[in-house]
């Protein structure tokens, strides 16, 4: 049996490009999604088409009631989505407290429930999103107490690493990578308004568009009229 990983797929363009990178090494895809009470909920739907395109054994799902929490414009109706402003550099409104801290922690539950030895997060600081749980200082953070707070580790000294191969790439250069390995972006989700047609103007919707003409391709999802 080859080694497996887990994979965090939200059903937007950076978990599927983690999807394809962990297929072509040959890895066994263990993904988990979340339902979080997130606006985009559309991006579940995503996350289900990706995961029976790779034809995995098992595709995890978690409910988790983060609009209890609230504070992000994707769990709280009342809070308006941002558009047009992809180029902000503080933390937007769109950031969800924590997620990605608890979003991992049942990553890494799972990779020792199924054996896996890596956890693939699509985290990126290139095209800043200005989240802090996509730093390269949190993903370190969060492998120290992944180190030290797992069976797997202590037990027997199987360390489940967690992966960030997008990291320091480019929107253009991740979508040329999945490119290159036939990621099927045509899946994928990536708008926050969640509606069958992509909005192409909010902050989400802006960098996938300038990811796309920053390689030189084509976006296959559709957009509302003249977006893209």
């Amino acid at each position: 049996m080859g080694e497996r990983a887990v994979i965090l797929l939200s059903g937007g363009l950076d978990s599927c490009t983690c999807m394809a990178i962990a297929h072509a090494a040959g890895q066994e895809l263990y993904p988990i999604s979340f339902n979080y009470h997130q606006r985009h909920r559309r991006e579940l739907d995503a996350a289900k088409s990706i995961a029976a395109h790779y034809h995995v054994a098992e595709h995890l799902i978690i409910e988790t009631n983060m609009d209890a929490i609230g504070g992000s414009a994707l769990t709280d109706s009342a809070i308006d989505v941002p558009q047009g402003d992809a180029e902000r550099t503080d933390i937007p409104v769109t950031y969800v407290p924590a997620r990605n801290l608890i979003f991992l922690s049942y990553a890494v539950g799972y990779a020792e429930r199924v054996g896996a030895t890596h956890v693939y997060i699509g985290v990126n600081s290139v095209d800043y999103s200005g989240y802090p749980d996509c730093r390269p200082a949190f993903i370190a953070a969060f492998q120290r107490a992944a180190d030290a707070a797992t069976a797997a580790s202590a037990e027997d000294g199987r360390r489940i690493v967690i992966e960030t191969p997008l990291q320091h790439l480019s929107k253009g250069e991740i979508i040329r990578r999945g490119d290159e390995l036939d990621a099927p972006y045509a899946l994928t989700t990536s708008c926050y308004r969640g509606g069958d047609t992509a909005c192409g103007v909010c902050d989400s919707c802006l960098l996938r568009l300038r990811g796309f003409a920053e390689a030189g391709l084509h976006d296959p999802i559709p957009y509302a009229a003249g977006k893209n």
